[in-house]
């Protein structure tokens, strides 16, 4: 089998997500299913692979890539549509649901990659505009500038502590990250901020139904968005001299993880050499290994006791 065609698996939650809005009724809660509770199933008995092999071809896990980035904001449209020519209901909280959840699963993990990509470039405006459907415009600079810098060191906000909950990692981590992104480039954050600032106030004029849906389905991309950085470095530190290395970040190579989030769950490889686009990435036998896949972790994350516990014995 060709490497590059499970990473098309991928595109299910986009395209489920897309599809459940046209179709209307309980179908728009169709990514909630798909994503929190089909996916965890697939991710324990797909199992792991130990192998990773170099790909022949860039083209193909770049168009892939790219069709996730730009159905983000055809979904967001297709969202739009759908509150400006139906009733709101329950049915239609399911939806943004559900837009949240491809957002952040599918958006700004693309947004992630490719706002590695050369400054300028139609990958890196396209990261730019997926970050603008989820109001976190500010992520590019402070991933690049801040996180990549001080990974696992106390002064990186997206680093976790052992014995910090998620919920008070949300908390705590978006206004630290805000600040940082500031200070590293805090002209380009002006800019980010008024653009936002300025989306949000014309959906409010137009409507409050767009204002507030468009709200939610950001917060829930961004929940996600923490969620895997707090597990990527949970309960790993390094010294201000000390030089990163792959035991400090987490690893899963869990086939389902891998392959529906483009790679992410190989984080070490990606900040050894954070250049390398997603199919580069390799695995490093040093690196601490997560006991399931990101989408079991999550529902761990979600009770604080189970998770401090299975992660204190990973680290053991």
């Amino acid at each position: 089998m060709r490497r590059w065609l499970p990473h098309t698996l991928g595109l299910l939650t986009p395209l489920v997500t897309i599809a459940g809005l046209l179709l209307g009724n309980w179908w728009m809660g169709s990514t909630i299913f798909l994503a929190l509770i089909i996916y965890p199933l697939i991710d324990i008995f797909a199992g792991k692979s130990e192998k990773i092999g170099l790909p022949s071809s860039r083209f193909q896990f770049d168009l892939i890539i790219h069709i996730h980035g730009l159905l983000v904001p055809v979904i967001i449209g297709i969202l739009f549509w759908k509150l400006l020519t139906t009733p709101f209901d329950n049915f239609m909280i399911l939806g943004v649901l559900s837009v949240g959840l491809s957002s952040g699963a599918s958006g700004i993990i693309t947004a992630h990659e490719l706002g590695h990509r050369k400054p300028k470039s139609f990958s890196w405006w396209l990261a730019r505009l997926d970050l603008l459907c989820v109001n976190y415009l500010h992520f590019t600079v402070e991933h690049n500038h801040t996180h990549h810098k001080h990974w696992a060191r106390s002064v990186d906000p997206t680093s976790a502590p052992l014995g910090r909950s998620i919920y008070s990692h949300f908390i705590r981590t978006i206004p630290l990250q805000v600040i940082g992104a500031y200070r590293a480039r805090p002209k380009d954050v002006k800019i980010s901020f008024f653009i936002e600032a300025l989306v949000l106030a014309i959906l409010l004029l137009f409507s409050m139904d767009l204002f507030l849906a468009f709200l939610v389905q950001s917060i829930i991309a961004i929940f996600l968005l923490e969620f895997v950085n707090y597990l990527q470095h949970y309960g790993l530190s390094r010294g201000m001299d000390e030089r990163a290395n792959a035991t400090h970040a987490w690893e899963s190579r869990h086939r389902w993880s891998r392959w529906t989030l483009m790679e992410l769950p190989l984080h070490p490889s990606h900040h050894l050499k954070s250049s390398s686009p997603y199919h580069n990435l390799q695995m490093h036998d040093e690196a601490p290994q997560l006991p399931n896949g990101y989408y079991i972790m999550f529902w761990t994350a979600l009770i604080p006791p189970l998770f401090h516990h299975r992660m204190n014995n990973a680290l053991k």
